[in-house]
């Protein structure tokens, strides 16, 4: 096997694993809040409590996969161009 025949099915692969898992799993963890929905702070005497809720996923803790919000913009056109 030459070596391009290799990085191409090993690319491949790997785009067909991701697939997968957009496909089984939609939402992940947000990666500013780190899933928890809001930040962690300390106070003046250094205990930890909690933040501000994440604008980024509004509190929920979850984001759309990169995967899975391309197929869905590809869906909806698809679906408004064959109607």
């Amino acid at each position: 096997m030459s070596l391009a025949t290799l990085a191409t099915s090993f690319l491949l692969a790997v785009t067909l694993c991701y697939g997968v898992k957009c496909w089984l799993s939609p939402f992940g963890d947000c990666r500013k809040c780190a899933g928890m929905g809001h930040a962690i702070t300390t106070d003046r005497k250094g205990k930890t409590k909690r933040g501000r809720d994440c604008r980024r996923c509004q509190a929920t803790g979850k984001r759309i996969r990169v995967g899975r919000w391309i197929y869905n913009r590809a869906a909806r056109t698809y679906r408004a161009d064959h109607r």
